[in-house]
């Protein structure tokens, strides 16, 4: 008998097994797209602990990030803010703070000297007034002094901010700041224009936020990013059962013995995966889309 062709079943196994999966002029669209296909894609979320960690898998930067991050053409300054107060803000922010902390400590090194972190970790006026100027929402004012954590992104004029992050969307993290890096670089002086949003993805915005004037982009991207992560998760969990029958298909063939229902099915379970890939891709692809159509209608807005 032939030897058994396993290596799509621990494939799928690693997948599931793994459970937490993430989710909504410069490559840019393609980039964009690529960055969201391979954090759906990816089979553990970004989780840094300690330096050593930065070397085990599934904690090293994205390939698409560091497409993004060679292809740079302007120089890119992250400011991180991150002025916590230890009474008033928990152990796990704290925790969460440091993770970020060494994320953008990984683009720093992977940019080639293409981008520059400054941190900021002092409580001050001046240092307050920064991150305010820099678009960083204040927290925690009622037990104090006002707390800040948040990333600002600057490219040749061209500014992003992740105003207020939190653990809850570590997950998120490193798609969302490669993508503030990308429209920062995208909307600089000189920058070649963004494509119009389509038809279809202004439409699917206007459906999914029926109150967009009344919405902030921020709150905005988040509504559009649950719908995309619900459907992702949806589909993985709908292929996965498909490619779990399909296994113990293999395994009763193999009890069988039998080579032709072995093949069989483990062709099967190549063709489910390869539907999965184009059913995370066409999500992927319609969640950049309808990110870049909310960007464009609230700047349009009156």
């Amino acid at each position: 008998m032939k030897a058994l062709p396993t290596n799509n079943i621990e494939t799928a196994a690693k997948q599931r097994s793994t459970g937490r999966l993430i989710v909504p002029g410069l490559v840019f669209f393609l980039a964009g797209v690529a960055l969201t296909t391979a954090w759906f894609s990816r089979s553990s979320w970004y989780h840094a602990g300690t330096a050593a960690d930065a070397d085990r898998p599934g904690m090293a930067l994205s390939g698409a990030t560091k497409a993004v991050l060679q292809n740079l053409d302007s120089p890119v300054e992250i400011r991180l803010y991150s002025m916590l107060d230890a009474a008033s803000v928990s152990e796990s922010v704290q925790a969460f703070a440091g993770r970020v902390d060494q994320l953008v400590g990984q683009y720093e090194q992977a940019s080639g000297g293409r981008v520059h972190v400054t941190r900021c970790s002092a409580f001050s006026t001046s240092s307050a007034d920064a991150a305010q100027a820099d678009g960083i929402k204040g927290f925690n004012m009622d037990k104090g002094d006002s707390c800040f954590l948040g990333i600002a992104v600057e490219c040749g004029g061209g500014k992003e901010s992740l105003s207020q992050l939190a653990p809850e969307w570590e997950q998120a993290l490193e798609p969302d700041l490669t993508r503030a890096i990308v429209r920062a670089a995208a909307s600089r002086p000189g920058a070649q224009p963004v494509a119009r949003a389509d038809t279809a993805s202004l439409a699917a915005v206007r459906k999914a936020i029926p109150n967009l004037d009344a919405v902030s982009l921020e709150d905005g991207r988040k509504v559009l990013r649950d719908a995309s992560q619900a459907k992702f998760l949806q589909a993985v969990g709908d292929m996965n059962a498909q490619i779990e029958d399909a296994e113990q298909r293999f395994l009763q063939a193999v009890a069988n013995q039998s080579e032709a229902a072995q093949q069989a099915a483990s062709e099967q379970i190549q063709k489910i995966q390869k539907e999965r890939s184009r059913k995370l891709q066409q999500i992927a692809f319609a969640s950049h889309a309808q990110m870049a159509a909310l960007e464009q209608l609230k700047k349009t807005a009156p």
